[in-house]
């Protein structure tokens, strides 16, 4: 992409001219700590302001639920006490130093089997492989699927073979497991529960990298069967991502996608152990506690919300927004898409987002607490209603419903999902990084960045709120997005993402994105152009918020490594490639 230009006055209400100011290159501790706070900075956070962007009301803000104890035991692994935002958590390192702890964890275990090859299958499936070849561990990992599946050509690429007792029939290879990762979609997991849970051996132990499983369940009123373990292990990006950093890891120990692990039931004592084993195998800088029930629901949250759906929803109002008030369309792509994805990302994945501010002009910083002021409260309550469909199963179950819709019944036709790239934005993008030099990051555009950290913090104040643990708001809210996701986005455009991710993801991309994108374009911008002022309030809340600081320190605790995404990078989900759709 050529040298851009920000200064199009006519896009926003008023304009900026200086927008690019370098960046840092690292923390600046005194910007982003938080256990200074003044009283006149704690005064303000609680009093918040509330209802739309035009006509709101201030009220007294309850205090934030504090986050559920999540400490655990293990007799592998070195288990460490952090401090985020005044909350005591308890972490566990990784590292290639540690794989020789892995026969340990996973003692008991002779077969691992990976049922599945869609987005996390391929990824943990070579992960776990090298790892434990690595340790000289004679554990074999095993590929299960569906018999007649396209996956099979894929997964003997792969390294995995009928021959040599590696890949399989998925009913076989989970009978023949110890150790059995549920990888499919949600919605077959869903359809398909009770024929696994009926070939699952006494006293394995069911791993799964999503609580899906768990809340589809309690939506009907059943929990899982008494006689096997059950646990999760959730990267905290997609699987090309937990792939690629892995391989990239083995120059840098510790490099790797951040997971959550959580033990639902252990019915032997060994559930806490392979499960901290089986996630540093996977190649985790770290692993933080969670529960199956918490991971549900701030994974599907945060796959609505910023990691996706919305930002799908920003780009596409403010495109919109800026063309129509005079932009090029390449330069409103530049400056919606390509600033979030690109320089945003990289700037708060490196110095946080309080950098992102920082870096701007005078003028910027007025456009971006426009944008944000404005923004924060519409964003919220979007984000506010969507937490409450998943927390309530309406989520869960539109998607398993949307999955049965994928195929003929009941005389209706099939009807899979369609795909968004041929929109005019997208056709605009495709132009745009054809002609992109290597490694240019976009501009760095105030408006747009003012309106994407206020939809990241409102989604942060929404779980803060709701109970989660830092460690689970600071990976579902921010380093899954800048570190995981945008960049893949950044590579090959929104709209391949939302074409190619997982069902879950896909369908709640569909459904929430319009519903950000009009509250953006109907309050938001209403209140821009009406001359509504900056709520002050809301800006210092901003620049003085604990989240700074915790997210400091879980940036510290991995290698800084980027993850390296070519633009022909392929993470295509294996049965999409064969889809017309």
């Amino acid at each position: 992409m050529a040298a851009v230009t920000s200064s199009c006055s006519t896009a926003i209400s008023a304009s900026s001219k200086t927008l690019a100011k370098p960046v840092a290159a690292s923390f600046a501790p005194t910007n982003l700590s938080f256990s200074k706070l003044s009283p006149q900075s704690i005064r303000a956070r609680r009093s918040i302001t509330v209802g739309s962007a035009l006509g709101a009301t201030k009220v007294s803000a309850p205090p934030a639920t504090h986050p559920v104890s999540l400490d655990f035991e293990t007799s592998v692994f070195k288990k460490e006490r952090v401090n985020l935002a005044g909350h005591e958590e308890y972490i566990v390192r990784g590292g290639r130093d540690l794989f020789h702890l892995l026969p340990d964890a996973f003692k008991g275990i002779k077969q691992i089997g990976g049922i599945g090859w869609g987005s996390q299958g391929p990824a943990q499936a070579q992960n776990l492989r090298d790892s434990l070849v690595e340790a000289k561990s004679d554990i074999v990992v095993k590929v299960g699927l569906r018999k007649g599946s396209s996956s099979f050509n894929e997964a003997r690429e792969a390294g995995f073979s009928e021959e040599k007792g590696t890949l399989g029939d998925i009913w076989e290879t989970i009978s023949g497991s110890d150790l059995g990762l549920l990888l499919i979609s949600d919605s077959a997991q869903a359809d398909n529960y009770e024929k696994i849970f009926s070939h699952l051996k006494p006293n394995s132990i069911l791993g799964l990298s999503h609580g899906f499983l768990l809340g589809h369940l309690q939506s009907i009123g059943l929990d899982f069967p008494k006689n096997f373990s059950v646990i999760a292990v959730c990267p905290k990006g997609m699987g090309p991502s937990v792939r690629r950093l892995y391989v990239q890891g083995k120059e840098i120990n510790g490099a790797g996608i951040n997971s959550s692990f959580g033990v639902h039931q252990d019915v032997d004592g060994r559930a806490t152990n392979v499960a901290l084993g089986w996630s540093v195998a996977l190649g985790s800088p770290f692993t933080f506690a969670t529960t199956l029930e918490q991971e549900y629901k701030s994974d599907i949250f945060g796959e609505r919300g910023i990691l996706l759906g919305a930002v799908h929803g920003i780009v596409e109002s403010l495109f919109r927004r800026y063309t129509e008030n005079g932009m090029s369309e390449d330069l409103a792509y530049k400056n919606t898409v390509e600033s979030i994805t690109g320089v945003i990302s990289k700037t708060i994945s490196t110095q946080g987002m309080l950098a992102v501010y920082n870096a701007l002009s005078e003028d910027g910083k007025k456009e971006f607490e426009r944008a944000y002021s404005a923004s924060f409260y519409p964003c919220m309550e979007i984000l506010y209603e969507c937490y409450e469909d998943v927390a309530s199963g309406s989520e869960i179950r539109s998607v398993v419903l949307a999955g049965r819709r994928f195929y003929e019944k009941e005389g209706l036709p099939a009807f899979p999902m369609g795909k968004i790239d041929q929109t005019r934005m997208w056709k605009v993008g495709e132009r745009v990084r054809s002609t992109r030099p290597a490694g240019d990051l976009g501009p760095l555009y105030p408006f747009t960045a003012g309106v994407f950290v206020a939809m990241m913090m409102a989604q942060i104040e929404v779980l803060r709120k709701k109970g989660h643990s830092y460690s689970e708001i600071i990976n579902e809210s921010v380093i899954e997005s800048v570190d995981s996701l945008n960049p893949f986005m950044h590579a090959r455009g929104v709209s391949f993402m939302v074409d190619n991710c997982s069902t879950t993801a896909r369908l709640g991309s569909r459904k929430w994105a319009p519903r950000f994108d009009y509250i953006l374009t109907q309050q938001a911008l209403v209140a821009v152009d009406s001359g509504a002022p900056i709520n002050q309030d809301l800006i210092s809340n901003f620049v003085s918020d604990p989240v700074h600081g915790a997210i400091q320190v879980c940036a510290e605790l991995r290698p800084t490594l980027d993850i390296s995404v070519p633009a022909a990078a392929d993470f295509v989900r294996p049965e999409l490639r064969q889809c017309s759709n």
